[in-house]
């Protein structure tokens, strides 16, 4: 994957103000699944325009598309780190909603999150606290498809600057491939946190990027 060309490709969706307008649905994800075979965002923008022109909710759809378009893009890149590293097998079932690659052996979906604002807590305190946070995201997130509870490895992410706009940092892909990329050089499965859900035992971790 060119990293390069990713980012500056995400980086175009930054000018535009991050709204959902609306909770996430199944619905709505299989009209915007175009988002998914557009690597482009002048394209994407153009497929929107195409789609959902004469909508009388065309502001809100296109919020939405262009959400899902830089969070799935952000996240392929994030994937591709991953797997670049010679410890880490890539999941050959691309449709696999449970597993992305495995790491020494072990299966892992991967996630990346802004820091939860309902957490409620403070971010010094989710970091001394990393299995609560942990136990909060799986309570919290992923509610429509990607709603398991399977192994998973948090990528979090922190923007100390006076506006806060953490979401930001999901475009910076080759930020977030040196921060994966020394975790990955000193993982070990004993740093990992065992959850018990459901009668599953979970394996889990954060990867906190901060800014």
């Amino acid at each position: 994957m060119n990293y390069e060309l990713l980012e500056k490709e995400l980086k175009k969706r930054l000018k535009f103000e991050y709204n959902w307008g609306r909770k996430q649905t199944n619905k709505l994800d299989v009209e915007t699944n175009f988002i998914y075979k557009i690597s482009s965002f002048d394209a994407v923008l153009t497929e929107i325009e195409t789609n959902f022109k004469n909508s009388l909710n065309f502001i809100e759809l296109k919020n939405y598309a262009l959400n899902r378009w830089f969070n799935f893009w952000s996240a392929k890149g994030v994937e591709a780190i991953f797997c670049e590293d010679e410890n880490v097998q890539p999941h050959q079932n691309s449709k696999d909603k449970h597993i992305d690659f495995y790491l020494d052996s072990i299966p892992f979906d991967h996630k990346t999150t802004v820091f939860p604002a309902g957490f409620k807590k403070s971010i010094p305190y989710a970091i001394e606290h990393k299995r609560e946070l942990i136990a909060w995201l799986y309570k919290n997130q992923s509610q429509q498809q990607r709603k398991h509870l399977k192994n998973r490895i948090f990528v979090v992410l922190i923007d100390f600057s006076e506006k806060k706009e953490h979401w930001k940092l999901k475009a910076e892909i080759l930020w977030l491939q040196k921060i994966i990329s020394t975790y990955l050089s000193t993982f070990t499965e004993d740093k990992l946190e065992t959850f018990y859900f459901q009668n599953n035992i979970v394996k889990s971790d954060i990867i906190w990027a901060i800014k």
